[in-house]
């Protein structure tokens, strides 16, 4: 099945490359660019695709505002959030917006392709490093972002294991090596995954790891 994306960058250089790296993919298809986030919202509603790589600083809409359109408007659409810098202090914002993961500008031709190929699977892409600077950041804070209000009022329904778990997909770990550190079956760490999300009333992985960082979850390592 081919994953269907569109790419949303004020560099015109970075549009084309990573349409030539994702478009010599035979299960990626570059289906459209956007040159601004309100470009990148109404190209979605145009082309339907499956994965957006947003860029976050452009211009007229910003990428976190196109997110929170995207997510809101359309269920479907997956956004990855492409990030220059190792901690973008936006990144953050983007998740909370609805992005389903962020990976860095000068991510790898394969790393780039693994990364849209998870986010379309519905899984979270946190790319490690940025993931322990942005638990660095979170834990400077002196007081604790708001949590999420449906969130909040369910956590203590979370068994031990899956509070376990909570914090392992905040770490930015994906099924599998969730399994193997806990060492149990994938399938399992997946049902754990499903009644965390039920239970919290979230969306996907990406915002129970916003609610692992406001909830002081996880701590620097």
């Amino acid at each position: 099945m081919t994953i269907r994306v569109l790419i949303a960058d004020d560099q015109m250089m970075v549009r084309e490359g990573f349409s030539v790296l994702l478009g010599a993919m035979p299960d990626i298809e570059v289906v459209g660019e956007a040159v601004n986030g309100r470009e990148a919202v109404e190209r979605v509603r145009e082309l339907a695709p499956d994965v957006v790589l947003m860029d976050i600083r452009m211009p007229e809409m910003n990428g976190i505002e196109a997110t929170r359109e995207i997510v809101a408007a359309d269920g479907t659409a997956k956004v990855l959030v492409l990030t220059t810098f190792d901690l973008d202090e936006y990144v953050y914002q983007a998740l909370r917006a609805g992005a389903s993961g962020f990976l860095l500008k000068d991510a790898s031709a394969r790393q780039l392709a693994d990364g849209v190929r998870v986010v379309a699977a519905g899984e979270a892409l946190l790319a490690p490093s940025v993931t322990r600077r942005l638990i660095t950041e979170f834990s400077k804070l002196s007081e604790a972002p708001r949590l999420m209000p449906s969130a909040q009022a369910a956590y203590g329904d979370l068994t031990e294991r899956e509070t376990e778990v909570l914090v392992l997909i905040a770490q930015g770990l994906s099924n599998a090596e969730i399994a193997g550190r806990l060492v149990v079956a994938e399938s399992t760490i997946k049902t754990h995954v499903s009644r965390i999300l039920v239970k919290l009333g979230l969306r996907d992985r990406t915002q129970a790891a916003v609610f692992a960082y406001e909830a002081r979850l996880v701590t620097p390592g």
